[in-house]
């Protein structure tokens, strides 16, 4: 999904002007990045713009670290992800030679968890919300 369709599909508030963050860090334009970030500043204030620029910052260093030095997923995260990594196009990356295709029985058993643990998930977010813990961005 792109730009209004993502943002609505997201149910996070001001997901559009986050998306137009994120694509404007992607991208080498430096009037659409200025762009952005006054669309987000005006949208979250100077805190969520912070806080948003802080999670673009360690996912960056993350997926640096990750990359670099080819951890693989864990046997048990890879078969929750499922197809997942082959849709997002994370399997482009060199890294990804490092990480075993799970076996047949593997595939299976996560087809079958897979909702379960999305579900888990949601729930835990939403007890989270229910105890106040959102963020601006939440």
């Amino acid at each position: 999904m792109e730009g209004e369709a993502a943002a609505n599909a997201s149910g996070v508030r001001h997901a559009d002007a986050l998306i137009a963050l994120a694509d404007a860090l992607v991208g080498d334009d430096d009037a659409a990045m200025g762009k952005a970030r006054g669309r987000l500043l005006q949208a979250v204030g100077a805190c969520g713009l912070v806080d948003a620029a802080a999670v673009v910052s360690n996912f960056e260093r993350m997926v640096r670290i990750a990359d670099a030095t080819g951890i693989p997923l864990d046997a048990p995260l890879s078969v929750l992800a499922g197809e997942l990594g082959k849709e997002l196009g994370l399997l482009r990356y060199a890294s990804a030679a490092n990480t075993p295709a799970p076996g047949t029985v593997a595939r299976l058993i996560g087809a079958l968890f897979r909702p379960l643990a999305h579900g888990t998930l949601r729930l835990a977010r939403l007890k989270g919300r229910a105890r106040g813990g959102t963020s601006p961005l939440d």
